[in-house]
Formats: structure tokens, C-alpha cells, sequence
């Protein structure tokens, strides 16, 4: 055998020993097709069970008692969905439950509702008195300024649209305006009444404690 004959059959020695064992070289690759027909037969899912109705109670009587002390009490009965508010109209927020009483529930005491009503509970602070009325938040209705004044500044924020420029001023004692929802608006501008059309508002107030 000759040098060129050599060299051809060692070539075709070396292709065999690394291609030749190989099973995924030499065996043709499955038809993808088969793949996509399996899923295609895979069984769709069952469909989600529907719920079941929440069960009813009667609304227990809840005015009267520490906000947290109520809280528990109507998750002791079922009710879950729960929400509190300032009933002195200040726009408070009630951050430490056990500092708060309840003066009104939006739920008749008796009525029997599905437990997963919202309850809700309008309070104050423990050292205060429950008001005669619940005071209502005001709105800029028909797109007109409302009468704020008297309003504590964080519900006069809240009642016009989150774009208005408002700025708020110390009508006392040149003194920063930081916790709005105890101080209360001594003027307005515009005055009530007028239309708005995106113009900045200004507010002038004192703490609640305090005279305009």
C-alpha cells in the first residue's frame, strides 16, 4: 500500500471512530410535527369550580367600642372586610387602632348581610366626642370651587382633582403647614363658586385649636 492510500484509509478510520458512535449523527432527528400533535391532544384544563356564596349573618351593634376591640370582634363574626374613617371630618387617618372609638357603622345592627360586605366604621379619638352628624367630604360638584372653609386642609386637598397647584399658608404665624389634617382653611382663592379650569388654589389656615 502506498503513502497516498495510507493516509486516505487512516482519514477514513478517524471519521468513523468519531462520527460513527454517535447515535444523534447517524439516526434521523424525530418529525416535530409529533410533538406539536401530542400537546395538540393533551387534555384541556377543567374549569375553575365556582365559589361558593359567602355565608349571612346579622351585623352586630359595634358603636361604642375602641376601633380595634370592633375590628376583632367583626372577624370573630365573619367579616372581614373592614375600613374605618374620621367622623369629625378631618380626614384622619387612623393609624393606631386602639386610639379610636367607633361613633357610626354604615351597617344597620341587626341587618343580615353576606360576610364579605364592607364594613365601615366612622370614628374619633378616644378623648373626643362622637358628633351629632357624620360630616360630610366635600366635592367640587358641576366643576365649580366648593366652600372649604373650615374644612380641615388635607379633606380641602382631597376634594379638588389630584392635578390642582395648591399651596397652603400659615394665616397666624408664618408657621409650616406639615400634618394638613390639623389645620383648618381660614380663606380660599378662588371663592367658592367659581369655575375651575385648572387655575392654582391657595389656601390660608390655622391649627383647629386656634381663631382664623
Amino acid at each position: 500500500m502506498n503513502t497516498r492510500t495510507l493516509t486516505v484509509a487512516l482519514a477514513c478510520i478517524a471519521t468513523v471512530a468519531l462520527v460513527g458512535c454517535d447515535p444523534a449523527a447517524t439516526e434521523p432527528t424525530p418529525d416535530a410535527p409529533a410533538a406539536t400533535e401530542s400537546a395538540a391532544k393533551a387534555p384541556a384544563p377543567s374549569a375553575t369550580k365556582e365559589e361558593k356564596p359567602a355565608e349571612k349573618k346579622a351585623v352586630p351593634n359595634f358603636v361604642g367600642m375602641g376601633l380595634q376591640s370592633a375590628q376583632d370582634a367583626a372577624q370573630a363574626e365573619g367579616f372581614f372586610v373592614l375600613t374605618s374613617h374620621d367622623s369629625a371630618g378631618q380626614g384622619r387617618a387612623q393609624a393606631f387602632d386602639r386610639n379610636w372609638k367607633v361613633c357610626s357603622q354604615n351597617m344597620a345592627v341587626g341587618k343580615t348581610v353576606p360576610t364579605d360586605t364592607k364594613l365601615d366604621f366612622g370614628t374619633v379619638k378616644l378623648e373626643e366626642d362622637c358628633p351629632a352628624t357624620e360630616a360630610k367630604e366635600p366635592e367640587a360638584a358641576g366643576g365649580k370651587m366648593p366652600n372649604l372653609v373650615g374644612k380641615a386642609v388635607k379633606v380641602a386637598r382631597d376634594a379638588l382633582d389630584p392635578s390642582t397647584s395648591i399651596t397652603v399658608t400659615d394665616a397666624a404665624q408664618g408657621r409650616m403647614v406639615l400634618m394638613e389634617s390639623n389645620w383648618q382653611v381660614c380663606t380660599e382663592d378662588p371663592a367658592p363658586g367659581t369655575a375651575l379650569n385648572g387655575q392654582p388654589v391657595e389656601f390660608t389656615a390655622v391649627k383647629f385649636e386656634e381663631s382664623c
